[in-house]
């Protein structure tokens, strides 16, 4: 979670996606990374900015699952979901630093700072628990 000096969250919307998915960065752990340097890493490739400072870690591993049709879909049924150690990190540059197609793969082609409601407006509906959850977890973070 991306939060800029007025405790806003960052959101992208999807580039592949048929209607409107906005969602904060997310990705994977490579083989032998730990969860810190993957999710600074996956911020640089999404985001194209590593200009931040690390605020608080998730004390547990939250999880979504896909709807089964999606699953099929999206990763021909290799996975159903993802279980995730959340990040919340604070934003130290300014927005000209963001580049999205900074990876030559972008995953956004749009980005807006939220607050935790409207980004669960926004959020497709299988993960605005997952989010809800997020935000839970670091409700004095977000309050600061």
């Amino acid at each position: 979670m991306l939060l800029n000096a007025d405790r806003r969250i960052f959101m992208g919307k999807r580039i592949e996606m048929e209607t409107q998915a906005w969602q904060m960065p997310q990705g994977g752990i490579d083989e032998g990374e730990d969860s810190q340097s993957a999710a600074t890493r996956e911020l640089l490739e999404e985001v194209g900015t590593d200009k931040v400072k690390i605020l608080d870690v998730s004390k547990r591993w939250l999880r979504y699952e896909l709807p089964t049709s999606m699953a099929r879909r999206s990763w021909k049924g290799k996975y159903k979901g993802q279980q995730q150690k959340w990040y919340a990190m604070l934003f130290t540059g300014i927005d000209a630093d963001i580049d999205l197609s900074a990876s030559g793969h972008p995953e956004f082609d749009e980005w807006a700072w939220m607050d935790s409601k409207e980004c669960l407006e926004e959020i497709i509906d299988f993960k605005k628990e997952l989010y809800a959850s997020v935000f839970e977890e670091f409700e004095v973070i977000l309050r600061s």
